[in-house]
């Protein structure tokens, strides 16, 4: 394998994905480096969440080919996709609202046993999880759901963490604690993809970039450019100088 293709733990070839009658994923060609943080950018309906349910399994690409690891997993069923070491959080959490914060991360570990050093590990992260371990998730604030959420993902260690829409409707404090989990994740050469529209969250957190449209891919580069190259941000999203979003 080519020492470039080595460096790719994720790779998108030519991915449709249909969901009833709408043709949703049109050609999406993306990869994900290893070791980085790549971020999805895009508006509403462009097609970023569905390219990260597709490369779940959870909806089935009906043409094109998606590599992880070297391995096909275009058909792959979602239990075997995340037993090969991908972790999905979805934009809605998927908590189990009736569990504590214990039984809601026991569900996620491997026989539902904890690795003591790794638990620290997410109280750093995340220490609201440790002050309400036996708490419900249902009575959990968003922001403590959101740590939850990724909690679980990461309760295991996982090679590629899909995370869609991580700071919607969440306070500022509880962003800049996620900015924290994410770079400390890095830290550990944990590979995430992440769906965002927060241009201001993720501009100084990202290495590299794609932006949707359509269905498609239309720009992919490192975050570091566009971050530096108003005129780009304002033609692919909208956005102007000094604008913060």
């Amino acid at each position: 394998m080519p020492e470039a293709a080595k460096d790719m733990l994720l790779r998108l070839q030519g991915v449709h994905t249909h969901i009833g009658e709408y043709h949703i994923l049109q050609g999406v060609d993306l990869t994900v480096p290893r070791g980085a943080l790549t971020v999805l950018l895009g508006s509403n309906g462009a097609g970023k969440s569905t390219t990260l349910r597709t490369i779940m399994g959870l909806w089935q690409a009906s043409r094109g080919r998606i590599t992880f690891d070297g391995r096909d997993i275009t058909a792959a069923k979602t239990p075997d996709i995340a037993r090969a070491g991908i972790a999905f959080v979805p934009e809605d959490m998927g908590i189990f609202a009736g569990l504590t914060v214990q039984e809601n991360l026991r569900l996620a570990a491997i026989a539902g046993r904890f690795d003591s050093a790794r638990l620290d590990w997410i109280f750093g992260l995340f220490p609201a999880l440790k002050r309400f371990w036996l708490r419900p998730g249902g009575l959990l604030s968003g922001g403590q759901k959101q740590m939850l959420a990724i909690a679980r993902a990461i309760v295991e260690p996982r090679q590629l963490l899909l995370i869609d829409e991580p700071t919607k409707g969440l306070a500022p404090a509880i962003v800049d604690n996620l900015a924290q989990a994410f770079d400390d994740l890095k830290a550990r050469d944990t590979t995430i993809l992440l769906v965002e529209q927060n241009f201001h969250f993720v501009r100084s957190l990202g290495d590299h970039v794609a932006v949707m449209d359509d269905g498609r891919i239309v720009h992919t580069g490192r975050m570091a450019d566009l971050s530096a190259d108003e005129a780009l941000q304002s033609r692919l999203l909208g956005l102007h100088a000094g604008a913060v979003h």
